[in-house]
This record gives structure tokens, C-alpha cells and sequence, in this order.
């Protein structure tokens, strides 16, 4: 009850500090499976997907005061889809994927988006990870490959001296640790959506994992802002 109490309030136009205050909430509670199996449902996926403004295509990424309210949205979504199958299932019927890889294109050219774009890419994980079918649609529909090697390009600030060869940097700091969290989710991501990929058959896709080949390398030679992160990047 508390949970839908909460989902009500998110559905009406309120204030941001009041979304966030709820989100956090929820958040909070669907750590629970319990809790989740009579909120799980497509209208309460669908107001969590509104609040990460999954549902706007066109609209780009410009109120920064909203940006909180995307990111507690994005980390309940994670912790649902993580703790329940139903919502696994409602994951591919509401296209979710792809209105990720879309929300992540807009990352791309914003600043100040770095905690969007890794429960972005931390959920696309998760997807990746809990349902194959999803696995299969970012791979051979959504060209998840190019998204995710694009956002680990970006994450590791990739500059290119060739088409296949990344400039190497020594004095160049290390990455900061969002740099470096979106670069790990990307690339576990990454992982899951190559799996199957031993064998290549097209002129792009040999392209594409050349590309990726590349920004791997480059990826073994960067640092992270500690030892740990170092070590959990490579």
C-alpha cells in the first residue's frame, strides 16, 4: 500500500523536490521482492519510465533542476526490473530498451548528464543480463554494439590518430570516478550484448568490433581515479 501510495503521488504533477523525496522512498523499498509483486504493472512502470523521460523521443535533455528526478527514476526502474521477473516480461513489451539507447544518445551531447547515462547504461545491463530476448533486440534491432562502444568511447574521452588507433597519453590524469563507472557499466554491458558474436558476417560488423578492439585497448592503458576502480575498470 505504501508503495502505490507513492506511485499515486509520482503520477500528478508535483513539485521536484517532493519526486525525488518519493523516489528515494521507493527506491528504498524495492529492495524488497516482496514489496514489488503487487506494484509491478505496466502502469507503474510506465510512470517511472515518464519520470526518466523515456517516453519523449524528440525532447532534449535541458532542465538540469529535472536531472535528480531522472537519476532516482532510472535506479528504481534498476532495482525492479533486478528483483522481478514480471517486470523483466513488461521490459520488452514497453520497448524499454530501446528508450534507453535513445535517453543514452542524448547523454551524449550534454554536460553535467554523467549519473544519467550510468543507471542508463547500468540498466541496460540488467536487461541484457535477465532476458535474452532483450539481449537479441539491442544486438540485431537497436545496433546496441555501436550505442554502448560509442558511450565507453565517450566515457574514456577516446581521441584517434588513426581509424583503428587511439592516442596514447601518458601524463593524461586519470578518469574521474563517473568517467570511470559509466566506462565499467558500458562495458559490461558490452559483454553481454557480444556474447554470442563469435562469429561475423558483415562488412560493418567487422568494422564495429575493429572500433571496439581499439577503444579496449585503449580502455587496458587508462587509469582510474584508485587503485580499486583501476583494477574493476580492467
Amino acid at each position: 500500500k505504501l508503495c502505490e501510495g507513492i506511485l499515486n503521488i509520482l503520477e500528478k504533477d508535483t513539485k521536484t523536490s517532493c519526486q525525488v523525496a518519493c523516489l528515494e522512498a521507493l527506491r528504498i523499498l524495492s529492495r524488497d521482492k516482496k514489496v514489488l509483486v503487487p506494484v509491478t504493472t505496466k502502469r507503474n512502470m510506465q510512470i517511472l519510465m515518464r519520470l526518466a523521460k523515456l517516453d519523449t523521443v524528440e525532447d532534449p535533455l535541458e532542465r538540469v533542476s529535472e536531472f535528480p528526478v531522472i537519476v532516482e527514476a532510472l535506479k528504481c526502474l534498476c532495482n525492479i526490473i533486478f528483483n522481478s521477473s514480471v517486470a523483466q516480461k513488461l521490459s520488452l513489451e514497453l520497448n524499454l530498451a530501446a528508450m534507453l539507447c535513445n535517453l543514452l544518445q542524448k547523454c551524449q551531447e550534454r554536460q553535467f548528464v554523467d549519473d544519467i547515462k550510468c543507471f542508463d547504461l547500468r540498466l541496460l545491463f540488467l536487461l541484457s543480463l535477465l532476458h535474452t530476448d532483450i539481449r537479441s533486440q539491442l544486438r540485431q534491432e537497436l545496433q546496441g554494439v555501436q550505442v554502448l562502444t560509442q558511450a565507453l568511447e565517450s566515457s574514456l574521452s577516446v581521441r584517434w590518430t588513426e581509424e583503428y588507433k587511439a592516442a596514447e597519453d601518458r601524463d593524461r590524469p586519470p578518469l574521474s570516478l563517473q568517467e570511470t563507472d559509466c566506462a565499467i557499466e558500458a562495458l559490461k554491458a558490452l559483454f553481454n550484448v557480444t556474447l554470442d558474436s563469435w562469429n561475423v558476417h558483415s562488412k560493418n560488423e567487422s568494422h564495429q568490433f575493429r572500433y571496439m578492439a581499439a577503444i579496449l585497448r585503449h580502455c587496458l592503458l587508462t587509469m582510474g581515479p584508485t587503485e580499486d576502480k583501476t583494477e574493476e575498470l580492467h
